[in-house]
């Protein structure tokens, strides 16, 4: 029998060799482009990218597996590894569309940089939380109460950590709103309390207090204290979980704690010590030692002190540059220097606030906090 003649359209050939040098084409292009992106995508990106451009131009994985400690080479080898069988064509169009997406992302990200808005959560009442330029700022704002934390800023204050932590910054401010940094604990917090609801004020204080403390203790970012001016209690404790004190030179640093018949926080009975050793932080934890800025830096819990004059312009300034930084560099970076002290830290804070409990329950506090309201009262 004969053999029938088969018969491919012409037509279709040429369509198949147009749509390879057009993909070619496409491919090309993508590669200049990807040249002149400003931003690292970052290093899962580059193993993709990279893997497509060795499918698309040399096809399935050819070369003999690295060592297992030669890790750059063993992770370029597994993301091309990983790609199979995938033809060469469908590589291109990939390679081309991964590119596309991260100049578009620069793109898109190049226009909200432009704007000088700050995108603004307006659902708190005692702070201020605005995110500009991979930033999220937390306020205090009650100026006119000094920043005094009372139980809805603690509360506010948990949720814009648990929020900063999950958003897009790269790190977190906290700062103040007005002359002072934080007074502290808003000791009408202790006012208006009938004798039989002092048990359950002192629990639900110190689960308050633990959970509070906790978020600084977990938070996963960068976590920058910016300190306008003296900061008095808790405000001054926790700055011993900061990353990073930056502060006026009008600042001032206070935690009366005995004053009050009270006892340390936020970690501060361990931190303390261990940032400017045992007999500088006695002075401050058991005998209200106030520090100037320059002492608060000389004995290590403050990292630098600006002239007041230039402090917020020097201050943001760096805080901009450090969040152009790779975000997940950082965050990485932190916990890794938190872990290994983290256990320690939530122990801590257990004991502390354990503690505290039993102090806002004794005879010696309640005659401390009645005879710092009688002694404002005559002022």
């Amino acid at each position: 029998r004969r053999a029938q003649a088969v018969c491919i359209p012409a037509i279709h050939l040429h369509m198949t060799a147009a749509t390879m040098q057009v993909s070619q084409k496409h491919f090309e292009k993508a590669q200049e482009q990807l040249k002149l992106l400003k931003k690292d995508p970052g290093n899962e990106t580059k193993l993709k990218l990279y893997a497509l451009f060795k499918q698309a131009t040399e096809g399935p994985c050819n070369s003999p597996k690295p060592g297992m400690l030669d890790f750059v080479k063993k992770a370029k080898w597994d993301a091309w590894n990983s790609l199979g069988n995938l033809s060469q064509d469908n590589a291109r169009q990939k390679y081309t569309e991964l590119v596309s997406s991260l100049v578009s992302a620069e793109s898109a990200g190049q226009k909200k940089d432009a704007s000088p808005e700050e995108s603004r959560r307006d659902d708190y009442e005692t702070i201020l939380v605005t995110t500009k330029n991979n930033i999220t700022k937390i306020m205090f704002n009650r100026p006119d109460r000094k920043n005094a934390i009372n139980h809805k800023m603690y509360r506010e204050i948990i949720k814009a950590l648990e929020e900063a932590g999950k958003d897009d910054s790269t790190i977190a401010v906290i700062t103040g709103n007005g002359d002072y940094y934080s007074s502290g604990n808003d000791l009408n917090n202790f006012t208006n309390i009938q004798p039989g609801e002092m048990e359950k004020m002192a629990k639900d204080g110190a689960v308050l207090l633990k959970e509070f403390v906790g978020h600084f203790i977990d938070f996963p970012k960068p976590l920058i204290a910016v300190v306008n001016g003296p900061a008095i209690g808790i405000s001054v404790t926790v700055l011993g979980l900061c990353d990073i004190v930056y502060a006026s030179d009008r600042a001032t640093f206070h935690s009366p704690f005995s004053q009050l018949g009270q006892s340390p926080e936020g970690c501060s009975s361990y931190l303390f010590p261990k940032i400017m050793g045992l007999p500088k932080a006695n002075e401050i934890l058991l005998f209200n030692k106030k520090l100037t800025a320059a002492e608060a830096c000389a004995q290590g819990l403050v990292t630098e002190v600006f002239p007041d004059r230039t402090f917020q312009k020097e201050v943001w300034a760096r805080l901009e540059a450090y969040a152009s930084l790779p975000k997940n560099s950082l965050a990485v970076s932190k916990q890794l220097i938190r872990s290994m002290e983290k256990e320690k830290l939530h122990a801590v804070n257990s004991k502390e606030c354990e503690v505290l409990k039993e102090r806002w329950l004794s005879d010696e506090c309640v005659n401390a906090i009645m005879s710092f309201f009688q002694k404002k009262s005559k002022l």
